[in-house]
This record gives C-alpha cells, structure tokens and sequence, in this order.
C-alpha cells in the first residue's frame, strides 16, 4: 500500500520483487543499487520506480545465482 507520498516501505518492496528485506539492505550497502531515500523516521523507503530498478536488477545476470 503506497503512503500518501506513493511510497512503500522495505518489507512492502521486498515482497513485490521476490526477496527479503535484507536482501535489498545488503545490495544498497555493496553498491549494487542505489540507496534508498528515508522518510522523517528515518526509515528506507521506495517509489514506484525504485521498485522497477530493484526488479531489474534481481532478474539481471549479474545478480543470477
């Protein structure tokens, strides 16, 4: 569900694209994606389009197990 802002949280994004929430922490933190914004709490959190680079990225060969 996409906040006022059109904006979802780290566990939102992580169960549209296939993964765990760690998983996206640990691709930001190794410089494969590029970091999240955060809101006032300080929390991760993604647009729409975020989303799309996300996907793109896990289903990209570089990220092929």
């Amino acid at each position: 569900m996409l906040d006022i802002n059109n904006r979802l949280t780290i566990t939102q994004s992580a169960r549209m694209i296939g993964v765990v929430p760690k998983t996206i922490i640990r691709w930001e933190n190794s410089g494969k994606v590029k970091k999240a914004k955060r809101d006032w709490r300080n929390w991760r959190v993604y647009s729409v389009e975020d989303i799309e680079e996300l996907k793109k990225f896990k289903f990209s060969e570089y990220c092929s197990i």
